[in-house]
């Protein structure tokens, strides 16, 4: 049997060249990058080199970048930093937000910050009257993420930050799910943090970024000895950081070829999907990621459809999370207004260049089969 990969989102493989360029520093290039000699000089060396290529992905500046352990990290240390510049206020997050975003925000609201959710319409934008009318003169923060990691739904980052330059509100971007799937430029959208996350376009696990604006004095997270321009503290991890900036590197070498790629597998994965009864696809009718397709197969709670693609070679994942025992529907689709036995049946694809048009084909048959096999039994 063979195998195909379509949990993308959640995780990438290495990029092509990704782990040579990692492998010196694994091995004969141990030098510490806090020290002067030789060793040192050259894995301080490989850093600067690799910030660059971060930098050029997003189009910043080498400066404004804290390598962290990823996005939740750097998700954390943004929301987190309210609380240790401000006594009080208001702090405004999408409601569809990661739980990186969320769990922050809540500590916000325990330290007695006054946190609000911003509603979503039926598509999964963010309902720009409402969010307008919330912006007050003690509001401190906005966090909106540039694209949803379950429906791949892609905010108008832009049009949100032309209402909060004109009142100096901070605006932090989680783009985890963005960066190396689009076109992302952190100056021309006017936000003043972002989070990036190597994995998500072919670097390794457990590094990430905190791109933030020079105008801006964000407070240290990690305290010692002044690494990352002071903000994070800690012997960097100079391998991971170089896979990073050669996986950056490459994701935008071939931007153009991967989304021309991936939504043309994604388009014809929706149109298969389409003509079998009982599937919704969600939010087909605004931009999205173009490797992204998120639907639901009436009849099938998630578990059991993910299950049978697995056993049928197709690994995909769920919209939903499992919380002490129990199944609980996709906070993202609640937000969008999806009743629950909906969306406790929410599977989410997600491509990338290694798949092709055959495994889409064989996946929507499958899915088709399972369609028909439940229609027959609930008609018997």
């Amino acid at each position: 049997m063979s195998f195909a990969y379509l949990d993308h989102n959640a995780g990438t493989g290495l990029a092509e060249g990704v782990l040579d360029t990692m492998l010196p520093y694994l091995k004969q290039q141990q030098g510490n990058p806090s020290s002067s000699h030789r060793f040192g000089r050259y894995t301080h060396a490989a850093i600067d080199h690799a910030r660059q290529q971060v930098a050029d992905l997003v189009n910043v500046e080498i400066d404004q970048i804290i390598f962290t352990s990823g996005g939740t990290e750097s998700n954390n240390q943004a929301i987190s930093g309210v609380s240790q510049l401000f006594d009080s206020g208001r702090v405004l997050i999408g409601s569809t937000e990661h739980p990186a975003v969320l769990e922050p925000a809540k500590r916000l609201q325990q330290q007695g910050f006054e946190v609000l959710f911003l509603p979503v319409n039926a598509d999964g934008l963010i309902n720009i009257e409402i969010f307008e009318t919330l912006l007050t003169g003690d509001t401190r923060m906005v966090s909106v993420m540039w694209a949803n990691n379950e429906t791949g739904v892609v905010q108008n980052i832009a049009q949100l930050t032309e209402m909060t330059k004109a009142r100096d509100i901070v605006f932090h971007c989680d783009a985890v799910q963005a960066a190396g799937k689009l076109d992302i430029d952190f100056q021309a959208a006017g936000i003043q943090m972002m989070s990036l996350s190597a994995h998500k376009f072919g670097g390794p696990k457990g590094i990430g970024a905190l791109i933030v604006d020079k105008k801006l004095d964000w407070p240290a997270y990690v305290l010692g000895g002044g690494q990352e321009h002071e903000k994070r503290s800690g012997t960097e991890n100079v391998a991971a950081i170089v896979g990073f900036g050669a996986a950056a590197e490459k994701a935008k070498q071939q931007l153009t070829h991967y989304q021309q790629h991936c939504r043309e597998l994604r388009d014809l994965l929706e149109i298969r999907l389409r003509v079998i009864p009982g599937v919704t696809i969600f939010a087909q009718s605004t931009e999205r990621l173009p490797n992204t397709v998120f639907f639901s197969l009436q009849g099938f709670d998630s578990d059991t459809l993910l299950m049978s693609l697995d056993r049928k070679g197709f690994s995909v994942s769920s919209g939903s999370a499992c919380g002490t025992g129990r199944q609980i529907p996709s906070h993202v689709l609640k937000a969008m207004g999806v009743d629950d036995m909906t969306a406790l049946g929410a599977v989410r694809v997600s491509v990338a260049l290694e798949n092709t048009k055959e495994q889409i084909e064989q996946l929507a048959v499958v899915i088709e089969k399972e369609a028909s096999r439940f229609n027959h039994l609930i008609n018997r």
